[in-house]
């Protein structure tokens, strides 16, 4: 690969697949935070202590990235994908960086959230609340109209994804 390849921004396809391979042990990660915290609570309904529930799996879900971001800029599927967060420079961003990262990738999302909820009232359809698993995909709506195709949080702090080149294994 050329040092012009990788420098560049990983393409929207690839970039989408990550996000689903992400989605995929993000489930576990919910899953383990969920089972802890109804251990630890001896709550036998997801209902109770509903608020409390959401801010656990936000801290849960952002200790996951933040520390695999933290270790080489690479989360598993983004090793798979070869997809590297980088800062300006080049280098993996600093930690309180990373969690303002993780942080500001939230509004949109949540934007998302209200858009597919607004139109499921409106149209009565109850149906269209199963399309707020689409609502994390509102992330993908600036890099359409960013010049380098980057994500409105990654350009506000000045990080980027890049592409990463393959590890050659040892014989």
């Amino acid at each position: 690969m050329t040092d012009t390849l990788l420098d560049q921004t990983p393409n929207r396809l690839r970039r989408f697949a990550c996000m689903m391979y992400e989605a995929v042990l993000l489930f576990g990660v919910v899953f383990l935070a969920g089972y802890l915290m109804d251990t630890l609570t001896q709550s036998k309904n997801a209902l109770e202590l509903r608020s409390a529930r959401q801010a656990w799996l936000f801290v849960a879900i952002g200790a996951y990235f933040v520390l695999c971001w933290r270790r080489r800029g690479q989360t598993l599927p983004m090793k798979t994908w070869n997809i590297r967060l980088v800062d300006r420079d080049g280098n993996t961003p600093s930690t309180p960086r990373l969690v303002l990262r993780y942080v500001l990738a939230w509004p949109l999302v949540l934007a998302g959230a209200a858009l597919v909820k607004l139109a499921a009232m409106a149209t009565g359809w109850a149906s269209v609340d199963m399309f707020i698993v689409a609502a994390p995909f509102a992330i993908f709506v600036w890099s359409w109209f960013d010049p380098d195709g980057q994500f409105l949080h990654d350009r506000i702090l000045g990080t980027r994804l890049r592409n990463a080149p393959q590890r050659k294994k040892a014989r």
